[in-house]
């Protein structure tokens, strides 16, 4: 199954939890209900799946974690918030590029309406570098490495 059939059965889903149980919930809440709409619908799921990172050539197994993965290929961010920022739109994108999965999809439960709270986030190389507090996250030779230097 492609990454596009895959997101077209997330989205599907997401609009039909979100229908069932409204905006409002904990954001735990929608991801548990979630997989299991997911898993119902024939699909692979891992919740809160660690994504390790690189510093200095150490490998630090639990530097995030991501929400949903599914199918080994789609990165779910879910939130339940009132509006999306762009550091939550960030998070996913560096989510993607340390799980090396082309597409992610950032899930507000917290809308109204679910249709206003999908936002579909292809993988994009081109982004590599990401502020962060005082430091500056770099994509580094083409590799799925995270590399954390001093900004200058």
């Amino acid at each position: 199954m492609t990454e596009n059939e895959i997101g077209t059965i997330v989205v599907g889903s997401a609009i039909e939890v979100h229908r069932e149980l409204g905006p409002g919930l904990l954001e735990t809440v929608y991801e548990v209900v979630l997989a299991h709409e997911l898993q119902q619908r024939g699909l692979k799921v891992e919740r809160q799946i660690p994504v390790s990172i690189e510093y200095k050539g150490i490998k630090f197994d639990e530097g995030f974690r991501a929400d949903i993965i599914v199918g080994e290929k789609v990165v779910l961010e879910l939130k339940s918030v009132e509006h999306v920022t762009a550091a939550h739109k960030k998070q996913l994108q560096t989510y993607l590029r340390l799980t090396g999965c082309k597409l992610g999809y950032l899930l507000n439960f917290g809308e109204a309406l679910m249709k206003h709270g999908i936002t579909r986030a292809p993988w994009n190389k081109s982004q590599i570098a990401i502020p962060w507090g005082g430091l500056l996250m770099t994509w580094k030779n083409d590799s799925l490495r995270l590399c954390v230097s001093a900004r200058e």
